[in-house]
């Protein structure tokens, strides 16, 4: 039996499209908000602000994991969960992709985070202190602002392409 090779092999070529670079300077700014936004609850509430500040911020970050893991299991099975980890590094803290993923699957995570976030946050209206409410839609506006610039800036292209993040940039290629 004589063996083929190069025929039956599948070989991907993708070509850089886009880069989407994140300035310093924004990435700057993006980190003082919180600071502003701590001064504003302290002066407009009261000190135990600052308590709920960060019990809002540590409440944001695991509902964006459980949206987010939800709808990957939902919408991909088990093999795209491999793909995404807590990240520690600005802009992308939180919970996020660490290879390649395809753009279809980001846009459609994060659509669902943002839009199931606001609507959690806004079921916590009722029952809990406005201090704590302003502070879990602050803190998941403010993480999830740095994945729809992304998504923004790639508005009228291709969905079948793949994203790859880095510390300071977002590329995006097609096959």
């Amino acid at each position: 039996m004589t063996e083929e090779t190069g025929t039956k092999a599948t070989y991907y070529h993708y070509k850089l499209i886009k880069k989407i670079n994140i300035p310093r300077q924004l990435i700057w700014s993006h980190l003082t908000l919180p600071v502003i936004m701590l001064l504003f609850l302290l002066l407009a509430f009261s000190w135990t602000s600052v308590f709920l500040f960060a019990l809002a911020f540590f409440l944001t970050l695991w509902v964006h994991f459980v949206i987010s893991r939800s709808v990957l299991y939902i919408g991909g099975g088990t093999a795209f969960r491999k793909r995404w980890a807590f990240q520690r590094r600005l802009p992308w803290l939180g919970y996020m992709t660490d290879q390649y993923i395809g753009y279809r699957i980001f846009r459609r995570v994060h659509i669902h985070t943002l839009w199931i976030g606001i609507c959690l946050s806004a079921v916590f209206i009722l029952w809990s202190p406005p201090a704590f409410t302003v502070s879990l839609l602050f803190w998941h506006l403010w993480l999830i602002a740095p994945r729809l610039y992304v998504l923004s800036r790639l508005t009228g292209e291709r969905k079948d392409g793949m994203l790859k993040f880095t510390d300071e940039e977002a590329s995006y290629y097609q096959q």
